[in-house]
């Protein structure tokens, strides 16, 4: 008979149930809220991004096509990854069954490893338009995007693959319990998959966007020195840009550090990467974040997506011909 001052059981009628821990109302419906708004707001902004993208044919070009996957990778993750890892930590019990516990995982780390894999493609993109614009046309077409984009979807599917392989084949190998979903990577596993998709993504990207970088500011100070003899004013607009080209730099590299370094915290600290860990959740959402900020620091800071959401609240892409708006006009 169950002890009637211990907390309820997750499934009461399993033996073997794990114990469901309790919270305080005021504390489950202010993480309910909470939880609630960042997946609704990811998958929101995402949207946006990918209606004016496939919308205007304008757009129709081979770097908006990398941020279109990288849409989609991130709305997958607020739809799906967010909701489920919110029901995991507000119901503290795994209701979902054995199937689910192999594939969630799985699912949750192909959309982020995707995500991670369309920033770097749009790296290198940014880095051959700005540092060999004349042949940047020739190398980077519509098709070989498609085909990269193709590719690193299928890399993330085989990769997790190989990571979560143990999990796949036994999801309740580490459960204590019925009512259990543990998953663990263990060291050797995590310090791979810590230089796989961290290390080297994260020093390809600061290597890249540094040496765009740099091509921009000797760019703006050529065009400062020419303007500087016959209008003051042009050198104040190239100090300006200069100014903001720096700010967007170092947006991109924080933003992707801080919410990817605290994940990789066990693997640094020479433990198994489990979810059973007493701070995992805050590591886990901390990474998911990423999804939600992408399309703010990739989208929002784009002249035409601002023109694109007022056309798109306004209902005025159901008009005809809409498609054909020049939506790139200032």
């Amino acid at each position: 008979m169950e002890d009637s001052g211990a907390p309820p059981l997750c499934f009461p009628s399993l033996n073997s149930s794990c114990r469901r821990l309790l919270r305080p109302r005021s504390e489950t419906a202010l993480l309910f809220t909470l939880l609630a708004s960042v997946s609704l707001l990811t998958v929101t902004l995402n949207l946006l991004v990918i209606i004016s993208i496939s919308h205007f044919r304008q757009l129709h070009t081979p770097t908006n096509s990398l941020l279109l996957s990288l849409a989609v990778s991130d709305l997958l993750v607020g739809l799906l990854a967010m909701p489920i890892e919110g029901l995991r930590h507000m119901e503290t019990c795994w209701l979902l069954g054995r199937l689910m516990c192999a594939l969630t995982p799985y699912l949750s780390y192909c959309l982020l490893s995707a995500s991670l894999g369309n920033m770097v493609l749009i790296s290198i993109d940014r880095y051959l338009a700005i540092c060999d614009p004349l042949l940047y046309s020739s190398k980077i077409t519509l098709n070989r995007v498609k085909v990269l984009i193709c590719l690193c979807w299928a890399c993330s599917l085989l990769y997790n693959g190989l990571i979560l392989m143990e999990h796949l084949a036994w999801p309740d190998r580490y459960n204590s319990c019925h009512g259990e979903c543990v998953v663990v990577i263990s060291f050797i596993s995590g310090i791979v998959d810590l230089l796989v998709t961290f290390v080297g993504p994260c020093t390809l990207m600061v290597v890249l966007y540094i040496r765009v970088f740099v091509v921009a500011i000797s760019q703006v100070r050529l065009i400062q020195s020419h303007a500087a003899a016959t209008n003051a004013r042009s050198g104040l607009a190239a100090r300006t840009s200069e100014r903001k080209a720096a700010r967007t730099l170092g947006i991109v590299i924080a933003v992707f550090l801080m919410c990817f370094c605290p994940y990789y915290y066990p693997s640094l600290a020479g433990q198994d990467t489990s979810n059973s860990l007493s701070y995992f959740a805050v590591l886990s959402w901390v990474m998911l974040m990423n999804s939600c900020m992408n399309p703010l620091i990739y989208a929002l800071f784009y002249p035409w997506f601002r023109k694109s959401i007022k056309l798109i609240i306004t209902l005025k892409i159901l008009q005809p011909r809409s498609k054909e708006v020049n939506i790139l006009s200032t």
